[in-house]
């Protein structure tokens, strides 16, 4: 993310807290018009999206895009099935990935790369509750550490 002229979207916390991410993708995706102008107002959800792989296609499901407030008849469907684009050796190498024991793959954030929309997928594996027990101990470590060492230095 350390690309010049990336604006975000939608993020996705909730998949860094129920899945470790195992490897990081860029997609374009497949918008009408009225989606794209909607997304430059920022009304986009993709906490409960999910990708799947048909017929040598990646889609996205349960991407929510508002609908334009002056798009009319133009605007589309806001849960609709949305196409992932990428490429066809990078789709196979995620299919053959997915069919792994516990490999998933997740939206995790939406953003403009200049006047392009992407959508960063990663490959994730699920956590046990205890990890993410653990994961929140340290969190908690961290921030107590952080706090301490403000509290010195002031």
């Amino acid at each position: 993310m350390a690309k010049a002229g990336i604006k975000l979207i939608a993020n996705n916390k909730k998949a860094y807290h129920d899945y470790f991410i195992l490897e990081k993708y860029e997609a374009g995706i497949v918008l009408h018009g009225t989606e794209v102008k909607s997304l430059r107002m920022g009304k986009c959800s993709i906490k409960e999206a999910f990708i799947r792989v048909e017929n040598g296609e990646m889609y996205i499901y349960g991407m929510h895009i508002s609908p334009y407030e002056k798009g009319n008849i133009f605007n589309k469907d806001p849960l609709r099935v949305r196409k992932l684009l990428l490429h066809k050796k990078e789709i196979l190498k995620i299919f053959g990935k997915m069919k792994e024991q516990g490999i998933t793959v997740v939206p995790l954030q939406v953003y403009f790369s200049g006047s392009l929309v992407k959508l960063e997928i990663g490959l994730a594996k699920g956590k046990k509750l205890y990890d993410k027990r653990d994961d929140i101990a340290k969190k908690d470590q961290k921030r107590e550490a952080q706090r301490e060492f403000k509290i010195k230095n002031v």
